[in-house]
């Protein structure tokens, strides 16, 4: 059995030396082309992380740290020219995501085009080859790896809706616009928040801090991993949790229980009821705080200072 594991160790090593790499920085300047309250940043990437810090700027300064990894020569060729930085500029609206993949981007085929940047109608349509073609093919399959790494500077109020799947990622802080940031595999870290936050991981953890407390209902989620959450002293909302396999702790001496949730919901089987008795108020109420996780805790505390 040792000498087999010693085989495969020695083909793996070799395996990694034949593998050749590349690496491209990419840096890019953009502005909005009409500049509103409702000016909006959006990155999809795939593989890769996702770093966003809000200035008094007005520029958008994006840099982008491509790496390809192939077996040959011909394919990291190959992988060099067909990955690029997508953009698509809306005048009110930045999106920036990742070209030449397995899936094509764009309007959601789905039909749900909403108005707002805040309803996601931009993304990904899977079942497509490198070149943008949908033909229903789902076993989609690249001759090489790949990986963006996207690092921003924005102007402080925009708002932002950012998402990443793999090997990567999500960090945003000093921003004052509305946040929505959704991982697969990572973790997401947001801080010096003062709006809204809907935020979703599956594996990874959740760190959230409020400078300024919300007034506005926000949602964060994680299947396996923690939700870490700091708000200001005096923090005045309803919020409820829900987990499986997790527990709640909190520093607030003084939660009001509130009457147990029905959630009515009509499905092709029937009817489905959902209760939740994990319903509580901070001080008189207000925003509404959705914590929930399935293999983890959530830690919501207030700044003693």
């Amino acid at each position: 059995m040792k000498t087999i594991w010693s085989v495969v160790a020695s083909l793996l090593v070799s395996m990694q030396l034949l593998a050749q790499t590349y690496n491209e920085k990419i840096s890019k300047e953009f502005s909005f082309e009409k500049k509103t309250a409702e000016n909006a940043v959006m990155v999809a990437n795939i593989n890769g992380s996702i770093r966003v810090e809000g200035y008094a700027g007005d520029k958008i300064i994006l840099e982008v740290d491509k790496s390809i990894r192939a077996k040959t020569s011909e394919r990291l060729e190959k992988g060099k020219t067909q990955i690029q930085l997508g953009v698509l500029d809306l005048v009110d609206t930045l999106i920036f995501y990742v070209q030449g993949t397995e899936a094509q981007f764009g309007r959601k085929s789905d039909g749900n085009h909403g108005k707002s940047w805040s309803r996601n109608e931009y993304g990904y349509n899977w079942c497509c080859n490198g070149n943008g073609n949908c033909n229903g093919n789902c076993d989609c399959h690249l001759d090489f790896d790949y990986k963006m790494d996207f690092v921003l500077k924005v102007p402080a109020d925009v708002h932002l809706l950012i998402s990443t799947i793999n090997d990567g990622n999500i960090d945003i802080a000093h921003v004052k616009g509305a946040v929505k940031a959704d991982n697969i595999n990572g973790s997401i870290k947001l801080t010096d928040l003062v709006r809204e936050a809907n935020v979703s991981t599956i594996n990874g953890d959740v760190d959230i801090e409020y400078i300024s407390n919300p007034k506005k209902d926000c949602r964060f989620y994680t299947l396996n991993g923690d939700i870490n959450a700091w708000f200001q002293k005096g923090l005045a909302a309803s919020l409820s949790f829900e987990s499986f396999n997790g527990s709640f702790y909190t520093n607030i001496e003084k939660l009001e229980t509130l009457p147990v949730q029905v959630e009515k919901k009509n499905e092709a089987k029937g009817v489905k009821y959902k209760v939740n008795d994990n319903r509580f108020k901070v001080g008189p109420g207000g925003a509404f705080l959705d914590f929930e996780t399935f293999n983890g805790n959530v830690y919501l505390k207030e700044r003693t200072n």
